[in-house]
C-alpha cells in the first residue's frame, strides 16, 4: 500500500491546533465521507480517519501536525496528486494569520455558493407590452 507522510510545524499551541484539527475532521466527514474519531490527550490529540481505499491518522501536537495515511490499490495510483493537494491545503491554512477564521470563511462561502446553485430560479418575466 502506498503511504503518505506529512509533517508541518505551527505556532498555534495545542488549543489552536486542536480546534483546527477538529474542524478538519468535520470537513473530512462531510466532504469525503470519512469516518473520523477524535481522541484528546494531555500532550497531543489523535484523529483517526478511514473510508474505502484510505485510512490514517493525524497527530495534533502543540507545535506540529503529523499525518500518516495509507492508500488502497486504486487510490495509490493518485498518491502524488493526493499528497500535493493535502500539502497545499494544509500550508494554506497554516499560512493564514487566523487559520480558523479563514477556514470558517471558506466553508461559509462554499455553503453560500452551493445554496445559490440549488435555489429555485425565478420565473421569467414577460416582455414589456406583452401579457403573460
Amino acid at each position: 500500500m502506498p503511504d503518505i507522510h506529512i509533517e508541518r510545524a505551527h505556532a498555534l499551541g495545542l488549543a489552536g491546533a486542536r480546534a483546527l484539527a477538529f474542524k478538519w475532521a468535520e470537513t473530512a466527514e462531510a466532504k469525503f465521507d470519512m469516518a473520523c474519531t477524535y481522541e484528546e490527550g494531555q500532550q497531543g490529540d489523535l484523529v483517526s480517519f478511514t473510508r474505502s481505499g484510505v485510512n490514517g491518522e493525524l497527530r495534533v501536537l502543540p507545535d506540529r501536525f503529523e499525518m500518516h495515511a495509507r492508500l488502497g490499490f486504486l487510490l495509490g495510483a493518485f498518491k502524488t496528486r493526493i499528497e500535493a493537494e493535502i500539502v497545499k491545503n494544509l500550508d494554506h491554512l497554516l499560512a493564514q494569520e487566523d487559520p480558523l477564521g479563514a477556514f470558517e470563511k471558506g466553508v461559509s462561502e462554499a455553503t453560500a455558493r452551493h445554496k445559490a446553485k440549488a435555489a429555485p430560479k425565478p420565473a421569467a418575466r414577460p416582455a414589456k407590452g406583452r401579457k403573460a
